[in-house]
């Protein structure tokens, strides 16, 4: 994974660096005028404006401009104090302005048409979330040091830095516990299935599904199946039939009360369980939510109604499971078990609720986050606003339950399911994807691994 820092973390990774402060501002503007060239195209003849705040990301840019200026840019440095509302014509301009550490609002200059290279993060984005108070630089590219910042990867500052490079400036990020899941990652994940494989080796159990809500049951099954569980039953309380089922999933009849011990009878093969899509809220479907969570020997992926029934009692019937659970909640869900909406710091908050709880966090987002109760995380970008549609999240149940079935540890279960959830998303048109049309599109999320997508 890609190392990702907060700010406060690339502080102290500054700090413990053994290099003085005037080697690494001129290892940055050296990486900011080599990318500030490449925009350019060149140097001859060109114009640069950079905005230089009174900070060390000033200090790039100065280091920056006079770098430019040897190879015969001709160069302007504003002071962001002093910027007028509209900058100078030129051919690109440089924010220096603010930094990781900003806090408050900001009224960007016009850049006047030119292009904006940002130093690290946009000026008026916060760091840490990816929030703006106020106005924010709309940046072409971001060059941002050592490692990967939240602010980079969670909108709207995620949008507003344009394509992003990471320039190595040669500090020590190995202590990082957060990164940016990317395709080889996942790749490293999957595993293929064994030559020996049987139906059962990568088997996943359901209880999922009502009487008139049955659609969430069926994408979280063939969501499985596609992303590679040998043989699916579901188990849907109250209906002893459902036609609607995909083909190859199994229907296994269990009484609309009282459902949790013929569940719990089904996983003597299974390799994972799925909890909630779809069960609905009545009191005895919470009380079997309750007994299963609690007591399943298998690892088990709760979603939707099963964490609405668990509510804030999730550590108390989560705590003493021997084999582990992931919680994939939305943010309303996410406040109905911690009490409280996850706010502007989502990193946190999922490993907050990990920690809670004992389970393995899947914040569901834009940029959803993967926490595991010892603290590592992990982020992944590939989802957009096409998944904000019914049903995408019983796909993403089902996905994460065939990868823990396949063997897969936890905290890289949920992740690659994200990852590749995304993916296949991303595989379809951006207007018009219903959910079933992610589950079509899995297998091609999970052959492009084979050829190392990023």
């Amino acid at each position: 994974m890609r190392p990702v820092l907060t700010p406060e973390q690339m502080g102290a990774v500054d700090a413990a660096a053994p290099e003085p402060v005037d080697v690494l501002v001129g290892r940055a503007g050296a990486a900011v005028a080599r990318e500030a060239l490449a925009m350019l195209g060149g140097a001859y003849g060109r114009r640069v404006v950079v905005v230089a705040g009174k900070g060390n990301n000033g200090n790039d840019g100065r280091d920056a401009a006079h770098r430019l200026r040897r190879r015969g840019v001709r160069v302007r440095v504003v002071e962001a104090a002093d910027a007028p509302e509209r900058l100078p014509a030129s051919d690109l301009v440089v924010d220096a302005a603010y930094g990781t550490g900003f806090r408050g609002e900001y009224d960007p200059p016009d850049p006047a048409g030119a292009p904006v290279l940002a130093v690290d993060v946009p000026s008026g984005v916060d760091g840490l979330t990816g929030r703006v108070a106020g106005g924010a630089v709309r940046a072409d590219r971001t060059v941002t040091f050592a490692a990967l910042k939240p602010g980079l990867l969670f909108h709207p500052g995620r949008a507003l830095a344009g394509e992003v490079v990471v320039a190595d400036i040669g500090l020590d990020v190995s202590g990082t516990r957060l990164g940016l899941v990317e395709g080889a990652d996942v790749a490293a994940w999957v595993p293929a299935r064994p030559a020996d494989s049987h139906k059962w080796r990568a088997a996943v159990v359901l209880a999922a599904g009502s009487p008139g809500m049955t659609g969430a049951a069926h994408l979280a099954a063939a969501a499985a199946l596609r992303a590679g569980a040998g043989m699916v039953r579901v188990a849907t309380p109250g209906l002893d039939h459902d036609p609607g089922l995909p083909t190859e999933a199994v229907g296994v009849a269990v009484p609309t009360a009282g459902w949790d011990g013929p569940v719990l009878a089904q996983l003597e093969r299974a390799g994972a369980l799925v909890l909630g899509p779809g069960l609905g809220r009545a009191a005895p479907t919470e009380a079997a939510v309750h007994q299963v969570a609690s007591s399943a020997a298998v690892p088990v992926v709760i979603d939707g109604d099963g964490l609405t029934a668990l509510g804030e009692q999730a550590r108390e019937r989560l705590v003493a499971r021997r084999a582990p659970a992931v919680l994939t909640p939305h943010d309303g869900e996410f406040a109905r078990l911690a009490g409280h909406p996850p706010g502007d710091d989502r990193v946190a908050a999922a490993r907050a609720l990990a920690a809670t709880t004992t389970a393995v966090v899947l914040l569901k987002g834009p940029t959803t986050v993967v926490a595991h109760p010892d603290g590592r995380a992990c982020l992944s970008t590939t989802g957009d606003a096409r998944l904000a549609t019914a049903g995408t999240g019983d796909v993403l149940s089902g996905v994460v339950a065939a990868l823990l079935a396949q063997g897969v540890e936890p905290l890289s279960a949920a992740a690659a399911g994200a990852w590749l959830h995304g993916r296949a998303g991303l595989a379809r048109p951006a207007r018009g994807l219903v959910a079933s049309d992610l589950v079509d599109a899995l297998p091609e999320a999970l052959a492009a691994l084979d050829g190392g997508a990023g």
